[in-house]
C-alpha cells in the first residue's frame, strides 16, 4: 500500500508561479516525453533541457550555472548525478520520476508531475539525508542504497527471471548462477573483524519490507545507514541463497544488521564491485559510508496542501 512519506524536517524553498527560475533536466533515455510534455504545460514559463543519457551530467553541470532551482527527469542513476550537482551548487532539486526505477522520488511523495508542480508553485520542500561513500580516489554520493558485493549480480539474476517463474524459483536461480560464475566473498575488516563478505548493502535511511514487495523507506532524515551484511561463513553457498531468496532487507541468521551514521571497511582488495543507486563502479582500497544529515533539499507537497489534503 502506497505511504504518505513524513514531510519534516520542512525546508525554506521559493515558490516558483509559472516555473519561473526552474531549470529541469530531462533523461530521453528513461522515457520521460509524455511527462516532460506536462510539466511545460503546467509551468509554462520553467526552462526545460532534453538530452541524451550521455549528455545528462553536462547539462546538469550547465543548468545549474543559472538555475535558481535545478530540476531533473530521468530514474534514480539520473537523479543521483542531480542530486551531486545540486548539493555542490547549493541548490534546491525538483525530482520528477521518469525512468524505470524511481525509488527516491516515490519515497520522498512525489508520483507525478502534479505532485511536484504544486510544491513547486507553492514552495514546499524538506530536508534529506544524503549517503556518501569513499574508496581511495573514487567517491561519490547515494540517496537509495549502497552495495559492495554480488548484490548487483543477485538482484539483476532475480529481476531478470521472476516475472516469467516466480521470485522464489527466481532467486535459488540468481544465486545459482553467482555461484556458478565461480565468485567467492570478498574480505573485509568490518568494526575491527575480519571476515569473508558475500555482501554489504547500505540504505540511505531504514528500510522496512512488507512481504513480497520492495523495501521502503518512512523517513529519509533518521541520520542513519541501514546496513546489513551477508557473510561468507562455512556454509558461504547456504548464507548466498538466503540472502537472494530473501533479500537483505529481512532479518535472518545468515544477516547481520547494524544502524550506524558511519562505516569504515578496512582491507578491501582493489576492483570489487560496488554499486551506487543503479551505477556501478569498483573499489580503490579501504572504503568509507557515511551520512550527510539534512544535506539535501528538496520539493515535494506537504500533508493538508494541494492532492495530499
Amino acid at each position: 500500500a502506497q505511504h504518505t512519506p513524513p514531510a519534516r524536517p520542512r525546508a525554506e524553498v521559493p515558490a516558483l508561479p509559472g516555473g519561473e527560475g526552474l531549470v529541469m533536466v530531462a533523461n530521453i533515455g528513461s522515457g520521460t516525453s509524455e511527462r516532460v510534455r506536462a510539466l511545460c504545460d503546467a509551468l509554462p514559463d520553467a526552462e526545460v533541457v532534453e538530452c541524451e543519457p550521455g549528455d545528462v551530467r553536462a547539462e546538469l553541470e550547465k543548468a545549474a550555472g543559472h538555475a535558481r532551482v535545478l530540476g531533473v527527469c530521468g530514474g534514480d542513476g539520473t537523479v543521483n548525478a542531480a542530486a551531486e550537482i545540486a548539493l555542490r551548487n547549493g541548490l534546491p532539486l525538483a525530482v520528477l520520476p521518469g525512468g524505470t526505477l524511481n525509488h527516491f522520488a516515490y519515497d520522498l511523495g512525489v508520483e507525478d508531475v502534479r505532485d511536484l508542480c504544486g510544491a513547486l508553485e507553492r514552495g514546499e520542500g524538506v530536508r534529506v539525508d544524503v549517503g556518501r561513500f569513499a574508496s581511495g580516489g573514487r567517491r561519490g554520493v547515494f540517496l537509495n542504497t549502497f552495495s559492495l558485493g554480488v548484490y548487483p549480480e543477485l538482484v539483476n539474476e532475480r529481476e531478470r527471471w521472476s516475472p516469467r517463474i516466480g521470485g522464489w524459483p527466481a532467486g535459488v536461480l540468481a544465486a545459482v548462477r553467482v555461484l556458478r560464475a565461480d565468485r567467492h566473498p570478498l574480505e573485509a575488516e568490518v568494526r575491527g573483524r575480519r571476515r569473508p563478505l558475500w555482501m554489504l548493502f547500505a540504505g540511505n535511511g531504514t528500510y522496512h519490507r512488507r512481504g513480497l514487495a520492495s523495501g521502503r523507506r518512512l523517513d529519509l532524515a533518521d541520520g542513519q545507514l541501514d546496513v546489513r551484511v551477508v557473510h561468507g561463513g562455512r556454509r558461504p553457498a547456504l548464507r548466498l541463497l538466503s540472502a537472494a531468496l530473501a533479500g537483505p532487507l529481512t532479518r535472518s541468521p545468515a544477516h547481520a544488521a547494524v544502524q550506524v551514521p558511519r562505516l569504515r571497511l578496512s582491507g578491501v582488495a582493489p576492483g570489487a564491485l560496488m554499486a551506487y543507486d543503479g551505477e556501478l563502479t569498483e573499489t580503490e582500497g579501504d572504503l568509507t559510508l557515511e551520512k550527510l544529515p539534512e544535506a539535501l533539499t528538496v520539493y515535494r507537497p506537504l500533508p493538508g496542501t494541494g492532492l495530499l489534503s
